[in-house]
Parts: C-alpha cells; structure tokens; sequence
C-alpha cells in the first residue's frame, strides 16, 4: 500500500503524519535554570525500560525509544475502527548540550509518564584579558 494511501485510511492525515514523525510524536521541552539545563519528554505508556538517554560526541544528548504495538491473542475476531496509540514505532531526539553542561553528572527519572533530563551546569570560565605594556625602543 502506498503512503498516500496509508495516511487516509482509518485514520485522522494529521494524527497518522504525526506518528511518523519523531519530532511531533515526541513532544519535548528544554528548560534552563540557574542550576541546571531540564528536559521534559512525554512519553505516555512507556516505561524506563523503552527509553534510552545517553551523551555522545561529548555533549549531544540523545532520548530514544520504541513504542511497541498492542498484542492481541483474538487479533482474528477483533475489528479495529480507529488505530493511533497502538502502533509500533520509535523516536529519536538530540540536542546539542551548551559548553556549561556537567555531562558526567546527567540524572533521568520517569514520572506519570514525563521523562525528565536534568543536567547539572557549571561555571564556564571566561579567558583572562592580560593588557601588555608597549616598549618604546
């Protein structure tokens, strides 16, 4: 079947282009404190298992995951009029971590559903400006 066809069968287009997409199927917001960078992802019906934070390249931070279908035993007697949140796919986001960002000391915890990201910052230090004297010869 083709993927025009796919997006208008059972289905709401914007909600069935919304589940291919990562970005809009995995809403997340990036906060900064004076403390820390935060980040929040919704990901309803996953458990800690399903995710994966981690840092690579020294300072990208990279949330993935799947969504795994709903198994049914009666899959053959069973009629489906509408599928949006069973379907099987995964997600992936990155985000490139400010210069401030204490990578080694990343802390993740799932609540209700909210993965949140907290990484710590630290005090950047700014370059010493040394004013050098001009001899006059």
């Amino acid at each position: 079947m083709s993927v025009i066809s796919n997006l208008f069968t059972n289905t709401d287009p914007f909600i069935s282009l919304m589940n291919m997409c990562p970005v809009l199927s995995t809403p997340i917001d990036w906060k900064e404190t004076p403390e820390a960078h935060i980040f929040m992802a919704d990901l309803p019906g996953l458990s800690k298992e399903d995710v994966k934070v981690e840092v690579s390249h020294g300072r990208i931070l990279q949330i993935s995951g799947e969504r795994k279908s709903v198994e049914d035993s009666d899959q053959n007697t069973l009629k489906w009029h509408c599928v949006e949140r069973n379907r099987a796919r995964s997600f992936f986001r990155q985000f490139r971590l400010p210069e401030n960002a204490k990578v080694d000391q990343l802390n993740a915890s799932v609540d209700n559903g909210v993965l949140t990201v907290t990484v710590p910052k630290q005090e950047v230090k700014v370059p010493m400006t040394k004013v050098i004297e001009i001899e006059e010869k």
